[in-house]
């Protein structure tokens, strides 16, 4: 079993707390922790563990250093303990890239995020679901098509407004049900959430793996583009996917962002509990107010 530095420093860059940099058979190492009672049971890290495990080579991600379950009877954390990774975290890089380039930077790093979420895509899967246990074993999502998930997780919106987003569901629903495909989804992929080398702007690790998922091949996409809508960017990102997976780019562009409307439904059910949430349901009231998909009610072309 290895063992953990004493000193344990909060990671930047998350919500969760959860995730500290400490040392490991004498090297810098990263720990999540899961507390008892996660609301993904016990098995949690051994998935995520998995996970990594399983993508390690088609993606830059950390190794797999221990995997410590989760104990809730004797109120023991779970752990996963994985090497440190180098490379600066990718909204921070956008976020310069933003403020001071002409768009090459940001085509340069659309294009290595789309590299990645085509290469997840391209890892077929039996059926769509999470994943529950360190096997990989695949559940089954609740049994909702997107507008039931938008009529159950937004309750608190006006019934009017609710009701044109239902609309937009339905039409969403129809364009990715033309892809009957299941793949590995990453379900978090966006900058924050990866690391970059600050000079080339390739991706030098791909992290927080805890909402992966049986899925479809368009939901990464999605993500990548939610909150960052440069033109350089956007287009980077679809014509690198569409390299590798092919399609047509406009088809994909519209298809991530149907996508995405799950997670961002989800994201806007918790708004007022952090910054993301409260993007996603400003986003999302604009998608109904519009009717549109690609709406963006936010001034500049990026959210960091």
């Amino acid at each position: 079993m290895t063992e953990l530095g004493a000193s344990m420093t909060p990671l930047a860059g998350g919500y969760s707390g959860r995730t500290f940099l400490g040392e490991a058979a004498g090297g810098r190492a990263v720990v999540r922790v899961y507390p008892p009672g996660d609301v993904r049971g016990p098995e949690a890290p051994e998935v995520d563990g998995a996970v990594l495990r399983l993508v390690r080579g088609l993606v830059p991600v950390p190794e797999v250093l221990e995997v410590r379950r989760a104990h809730d009877a004797s109120d023991r954390p779970g752990l996963l303990v994985t090497s440190w990774m180098a490379g600066d975290r990718g909204d921070l890089v956008v976020a310069r890239l933003t403020d001071g380039d002409d768009g090459q930077g940001l085509a340069d790093l659309g294009r290595a995020l789309g590299h990645a979420a085509a290469a997840l895509a391209g890892m077929p899967m039996l059926r769509p679901g999470p994943f529950v246990d360190a096997e990989l074993r695949i559940g089954r999502f609740p049994d909702a098509d997107l507008p039931e998930w938008v009529a159950a997780r937004l309750e608190r919106w006006p019934a009017a407004l609710r009701e044109r987003l239902e609309g937009v569901a339905g039409a969403a629903e129809e364009v990715l049900d033309a892809v009957d495909r299941t793949c590995l989804v990453h379900g978090d992929l966006n900058p924050k959430n990866v690391l970059v080398d600050a000079r080339t702007l390739a991706v030098t690790a791909v992290l927080d793996w805890e909402y992966a998922h049986a899925g479809h091949p368009w939901t990464d996409v999605g993500n990548l583009l939610r909150f960052e809508r440069h033109p350089a960017y956007v287009d980077a990102v679809v014509r690198a996917w569409t390299l590798v997976r092919g399609g047509d780019a406009d088809e994909l562009l519209d298809g991530a962002r149907a996508a995405d409307l799950w997670a961002l439904v989800d994201l806007a059910s918790r708004a007022g509990t952090n910054p993301v949430a409260d993007r996603a349901e400003a986003l999302l009231r604009a998608v109904a107010d519009t009717g549109d998909l690609h709406a963006w009610p936010f001034d500049g072309l990026s959210v960091a």
